[in-house]
Parts: structure tokens; C-alpha cells; sequence
């Protein structure tokens, strides 16, 4: 059974037995309780958070707190918190699905601007993982369109990962046709003919890539990518494609339901602290970029920081950007359709 695998079961019987970052004694009924609902490749950087969190607040307040984790495609989460999946605080791909759930009545309006950086406490981008060698020789995003190339990535419509996989295809598109819309709608056509496995979230296609060896490449989530590389050094590489997305994943507390539970206070402060440098540096350490510049630099042998990377404004913000591409009947359902 391959390492990651081995992981994952792992963490969910430590999950199960102790909940994510938590000490493994018996709880008090009084103990307080924050459930993060997040998307799926943060499933790591959580499990280690968690951990710096809950030594923080013992610190702090000289209490213990509970701290639990659920995962899963971004927009299936998002779904989950608005049929009542009683999350504290999302932690979510981008931030229309937590306007999903503001739109549900479950988070107070102007919620982006309750934290730093759009409540946004890390960012990541778009590469694509290859085997060790890259025998397609896969550079750019023109190379994914070409005959006989197997691409795994995951489903628009129920993962963030891929929204933000589409948008930095679709930029690269039009940059070179002349900004010309229906030739972009046509090389999008043709790279997602070459998919050959669309998982339902991101953690689900890395899967499908690494562990079960289909595909010729995944476009993945930055983390994600790296990870793979650090656990099987001599079996896969990273590309990074010449035009990529600044991928903006958001934080909100889960006004009504923190209110319900009397965790709105230690909430705030569970999004607060992942701005702090001990959170930021378990943030780099784990794949995404800090948005503490000074320690993002410090990663500077680890990520990319020269790469183009447009970002979500160039496309009129995420609520125009669904419309646009993700809705039913938009562009991704045209092209798709194809």
C-alpha cells in the first residue's frame, strides 16, 4: 500500500480516536469545540495548525480546545455547511462558496473583510504534476491538448481546485489568441477532451494520479503537487506552466452556527492566529504561500515566484466568474458538452 494511503488512514484513526491536533485524553463535556470544515487538500496543513492552535489557546486561556477537521471537494463542503453540517469556521478553495453559505443566512454579510488579505491567509497557484521524467514532455498548456495525452483533474462543479485549474487554462487561452473568446472556448474544448478522469475534488484526482497510476498529468493544486514530490522523489516532477492563477482560498467564521454553539469568540481567534508567523511558517512548510511576504521569501527555493499568475479581478471577481464559466448552461457546460 503506497505511503500517502498509509497516511490518510492514519490521520482518520487519530481523527476518530483523538480529533485533529488535539490531545488523545477524554474530553470534558466542557470543552470547547471548533469544527473547521475545509476543502480537501488541506487536510496536512490542518492536522499540523491544529496542533500550534490548541497549545496557543491552553496558553492563552489555560483551557483545552477541541478542534475537529472534515474535508472534501470545496463546493460540496459549502453545500454541506447550508443543509446543516454544523461548521464553526469554513476554511474553503474560493470565496464563492462562502458566499454561498452568506447567501444561506449562515454568515454575517462583509465577511471578507473580517480577516487580512480578503480573508484570504494563503494562497497557492496551478502547476501540473508529470512522472519522473516527463516521457509527454508537458511544458506548457499548450502540450496538454496534443493526441494521446491523459489528463486527471477534478469536476468544476464540485471542487474549487478545478474552478481555479479552468480560469488559469482559459487565461492562458486567450494571452495567445489574441484575447479572441471563441478560440479560447476551443482550446479549452480540446484539453478537457484529453481528460480522462474528472474526480469530484482535488485530494480525490491526486489519488487517482499517484496512487492508482492513470494519467499522463495532473493539474493540480501547488501543495498538492509538492507533496507528491517530497513523498515519491523518484516518480514524479512538477512543471509549471508559463501562465498560471493566483489561487486566493478564504476563511469565515460560520456566524449563526458559531453563535449557536457559544464558539464565536475562539472562532475569530482560530482564523485570527493563522496570520500570526508561527502559523505562517506550518502554512509554507505545507506547500501553500504565506501572505507574510518576509516569510514567504524564506520559501523562495520551494515556490515559483517568477511564474505570470493572473488572478481572479482579471475575470470581474468570483460572483461574475460563476456566472460566466461554472453556472448551469455557462461555459464550462458548453465546452463540456463538446
Amino acid at each position: 500500500m503506497k505511503k500517502r494511503v498509509i497516511s490518510i488512514i492514519l490521520a482518520a484513526v487519530v481523527a476518530a480516536a483523538s480529533f485533529a491536533g488535539c490531545s488523545s485524553e477524554k474530553k470534558s463535556e466542557s470543552t470547547l469545540k471548533i469544527t473547521n470544515v475545509s476543502y480537501d487538500p488541506t487536510r496536512e496543513l490542518y492536522q499540523k495548525y491544529n496542533e500550534l492552535f490548541a497549545a496557543h489557546y491552553k496558553k492563552e486561556h489555560g483551557e483545552e480546545i477541541e478542534l475537529v477537521q472534515s474535508h472534501g471537494g470545496s463546493g460540496s463542503q459549502a453545500r454541506s455547511v447550508i443543509e446543516g453540517s454544523d461548521a464553526d469556521v469554513v476554511t474553503l478553495a474560493l470565496a464563492h462558496d462562502i458566499t454561498l453559505i452568506e447567501e444561506a443566512g449562515l454568515i454575517d454579510e462583509g465577511w471578507i473583510d473580517e480577516f487580512d488579505q480578503q480573508s484570504s491567509p494563503y494562497t497557492s497557484t496551478i502547476v501540473f504534476l508529470v512522472r519522473k521524467g516527463n516521457p509527454k514532455n508537458l511544458r506548457d498548456w499548450n502540450d496538454l491538448i496534443k493526441d494521446g495525452v491523459e489528463i486527471i483533474n477534478p469536476d468544476p462543479k464540485s471542487s474549487g481546485g478545478a474552478c481555479w485549474n479552468f480560469l488559469a487554462a482559459w487565461q492562458y487561452a486567450l494571452r495567445n489568441n489574441s484575447y479572441d473568446e471563441e478560440k479560447a472556448k476551443e482550446f479549452v474544448a480540446s484539453l478537457y477532451k484529453n481528460v480522462t478522469v474528472m474526480d469530484s475534488g482535488a485530494r480525490g484526482a491526486t489519488t487517482t494520479f499517484v496512487e492508482n497510476g492513470q494519467g499522463d498529468v495532473l493539474i493540480a493544486w501547488e501543495n498538492e503537487a509538492l507533496n507528491s514530490v517530497a513523498e515519491y522523489p523518484d516518480e514524479y516532477e512538477i512543471v509549471t506552466p508559463s501562465v498560471s492563477i493566483l489561487a486566493q482560498p478564504s476563511v469565515a467564521i460560520v456566524d449563526k452556527n458559531a453563535e449557536k454553539n457559544g464558539t464565536k469568540d475562539a472562532a475569530k481567534e482560530y482564523l485570527e492566529y493563522l496570520y500570526s508567523d508561527e502559523a505562517q511558517e506550518i502554512i509554507g512548510e505545507n506547500g501553500y504561500r504565506p501572505t507574510n511576504q518576509e516569510i514567504l521569501k524564506k520559501f523562495s527555493d520551494k515556490f515559483d515566484l517568477n511564474v505570470y499568475l493572473c488572478t481572479i479581478k482579471d475575470f470581474g471577481g468570483w460572483d461574475a466568474a460563476y456566472d460566466y464559466f461554472f453556472n448551469d448552461g455557462a461555459i464550462f457546460d458548453e465546452i463540456y458538452d463538446r
